[in-house]
């Protein structure tokens, strides 16, 4: 439903012109890098203050742009984003056996068992 009203967004504006994969790409990165931004010097034990002294409503904002972006990059791609996703989550849901990866930040090739 997101997907949608993004398309329409888009369409009553007339930027699908402008959303060429490569442009919305690098739309996403540039987003991407606005989250950063936001915590990029804050030191680990002062983010919570920074949340809840306005930052989280401006980290929202940021993280929603991210999504509004991978979602049109989806869309233009052909890229079905549930079926995507639900298979991803099942490939790591193999990767990362519970018995396996508790507790652990390895990657799935380092895992103890690992495939």
């Amino acid at each position: 439903m997101l997907q949608s009203q993004l398309r329409m967004f888009a369409q009553e504006r007339d930027w699908e012109q402008f959303h060429s994969l490569k442009n919305l790409v690098l739309a996403l990165v540039g987003e991407v890098g606005e989250v950063a931004e936001l915590l990029q010097w804050i030191d680990d034990s002062k983010i919570s203050a920074f949340l809840d002294g306005g930052g989280r409503e401006r980290l929202g904002e940021e993280i929603s742009d991210v999504l509004f972006y991978l979602l049109r990059v989806a869309d233009v791609a052909g890229v079905d984003m549930d079926m995507a996703a639900m298979l991803k989550f099942k490939k790591n849901a193999e990767n990362y056996p519970v018995d396996t990866a508790k507790g652990s930040s390895k990657k799935y090739s380092d895992l103890a068992g690992s495939k």
